[in-house]
């Protein structure tokens, strides 16, 4: 994506950035608790997740993650996909998900799950994820689970 530098998040400054971005997005413009959306996996920048920061000219405009300990036989969960108001639409959605399918890949990772926002579906599934089992709620907003094979 042009202008859009995806890489992964290794200083606890970059982890504040990405954290603040979902405290946007989530926090602020879904109302998800702040209890809710941040989490054990955010206690460490090289821990038991992979976080990706994109940043536009210097500045942090989108993150995800991908979390490293699936139970055995299981996906790993790519989460907390989030991208400020301004920057959406631009492809760097999928350029951050397109990093953490290279991360998921180079752990040996045959695919990966995450639980879709139903609003996003379609984003996901230009993608290649299928959806499947009911809509269920997660802080208050409808989802569902959705798998690629990598």
């Amino acid at each position: 994506m042009p202008g859009l530098e995806v890489a992964r998040v290794t200083t606890r400054e970059e982890l504040r950035a990405a954290l603040a971005i979902r405290t946007r997005v989530f926090v602020e413009e879904q109302h998800v608790p702040a209890d809710e959306e941040i989490d054990a996996y955010d206690a460490d920048p090289l821990g038991a997740a992979v976080h990706l920061l994109g940043r536009l000219d210097g500045a942090p405009v989108a993150t995800a993650r991908l979390l490293l300990d699936p139970p055995p036989g299981e996906l790993p969960h790519i989460g907390r996909v989030a991208v400020l108001a301004d920057h959406r639409r631009q492809g760097y959605g999928a350029a951050l998900m397109h990093a953490l399918h290279v991360e998921a890949r180079a752990r040996g990772f045959a695919g990966a799950t995450l639980a879709a926002q139903l609003h996003a579906l379609a984003f996901y599934e230009r993608l290649g994820y299928v959806a499947h089992g009911p809509v269920f709620l997660d802080a208050g907003i409808e989802h569902r689970q959705m798998d690629l094979l990598l």
